[in-house]
């Protein structure tokens, strides 16, 4: 359980004389703690209640214990799981005994993200048959962070909080700070904060969120799930569900498109399932989204769309003269699915004054390839949409694109890319 490579202790002849003896100060080197977990299962566990009843009265108790470069190795309940390491480069233990709580400050570094952990607060009694049931209670400041580690995110946390509870089965509060946090796919950085609670397994890692509270720009997202390792499997899967209410529709377009301005502002309201399995992938690449979502008072960015839109608009409603100087605002719901860098859209609809779109199809996040199908309802009839010769020869085709007692409904394809999209009929 324990190994070491030297001692040094001093104390004063007072302290040998004591009962219990006292030895003032203890520093420890290269000291290694593994603990095994589930120890707590024989007969003899059982009977005790998995308590320290029956352990002796100290015969010792050292004031303070100096222990910088301690490894910490909790093992797990199966071989399934990897074990879970502390380096600490620096600990200190204040009020040494078998019965009582010991006062502790130390320094760690994390492993991934990488950064400095510093911790102080009281640990014990020592549960000797059941570790994971040894009471904790402190206050920690993890800082400088570097997220780059994590492919396709760049950005330095820093965080605060509070914990207690027993070892297996933390409670934690506290909140983080990422200035200039930034998504590769989107290049845009932005200032992000988070506050959350969460109930850690203090012997695997693993942390079950309840919620956590995300700020960036004018949008707040409440997110609430867990991060848990699989047996056989290095790394742990983050699985959560995500709701934002009226948030900044460019905030959330910013995240993971390059084009500045984002491509429409507006209004959006979202719920999606989120899944990012562990692997050395970009995180585009392995992010599974489910969800829906709604869009109020979309208006896009592009002058030559807008125009469009507005045309659209005004032609559906049977203004034959549209030049698309109307201003007008678009809505949007639908459901998305995104797997691999792929967002598939399905029962997309897009509503102006006098059209109505609705799509199906996929946008490429890495690719920024458009292909979707759907059909295009006017209130105004075909002919109506234009004048001249134009407008009467188009009067015989109004019967066949006169459809569920609507103006027109026309089958329609759009294509190309973001920058440079296609519009057409979709005549299949």
């Amino acid at each position: 359980m324990i190994t070491l490579a030297r001692v040094d202790a001093d104390t004063g002849w007072f302290g040998l004389l004591r009962s219990p003896r006292r030895v003032d100060h203890v520093r420890l080197q290269e000291l290694q703690i593994r603990i095994s977990r589930g120890v707590g299962s024989s007969n003899e566990d059982r009977k005790h209640g998995g308590s320290n009843e029956s352990e002796p009265k100290p015969r010792i108790i050292m004031g303070e214990i100096v222990a910088d470069g301690t490894l910490l190795e909790i093992l797990p309940k199966t071989g399934a799981k990897p074990p879970l390491r502390f380096d600490i480069y620096k600990l200190k233990l204040d009020s040494v005994g078998v019965q009582q709580p010991m006062r502790y400050h130390a320094q760690l570094r994390n492993a991934k993200p990488p950064g400095l952990i510093r911790a102080e607060g009281e640990f014990g009694p020592w549960h000797a048959r059941d570790p994971g049931k040894t009471p904790v209670t402190g206050e920690y400041r993890f800082s400088d962070a570097d997220l780059g580690v994590f492919h396709g995110i760049r950005g330095r946390l820093s965080s605060t909080g509070k914990f207690y509870g027993p070892l297996e089965k933390l409670e934690v509060s506290g909140q983080t700070e990422t200035p200039n946090f930034t998504v590769t796919a989107g290049e845009h950085p932005m200032d992000l904060r988070t506050t959350f609670s969460a109930t850690v397994d203090g012997t695997d890692g693993d942390t079950y969120l309840h919620p956590v509270t995300a700020k960036f720009g004018n949008t707040t997202v409440v997110a609430q799930g867990k991060i848990e390792g699989t047996p056989g499997v290095h790394g742990k899967t983050v699985s959560l569900y995500a709701t934002v209410r009226d948030g900044d529709l460019a905030d959330i377009l910013r995240i993971g498109l390059k084009s500045d301005p984002p491509p429409m502002t507006g209004r959006i309201s979202f719920h999606a399932k989120i899944q990012i399995p562990p692997g050395e992938q970009d995180i585009i690449s392995k992010l599974r989204l489910d969800g829906a979502f709604d869009i109020t008072a979309g208006k896009l960015t592009s002058s030559k769309l807008e125009r469009k839109v507005s045309e659209l608009s005004e032609r559906g409603r049977g203004n034959a003269e549209g030049n698309g100087t109307s201003d007008v605002a678009s809505d949007f719901r639908g459901k998305f699915k995104l797997d691999e860098g792929t967002l598939t859209l399905t029962s997309l609809t897009f509503h102006v004054p006098g059209a109505t779109i609705r799509l199906d199809g996929t946008y490429g996040i890495l690719t920024e390839a458009l292909n979707f199908h759907g059909t295009a309802t006017m209130e105004a009839k075909l002919s109506e949409m234009t004048t001249g010769i134009r407008s009467f020869l188009l009067k015989a085709l109004d019967p066949i694109f006169h459809k569920d007692k609507v103006g027109t409904v026309i089958p329609i394809h759009i294509g190309g890319t973001r920058r440079d999209p296609s519009f057409g009929l979709d005549l299949k």
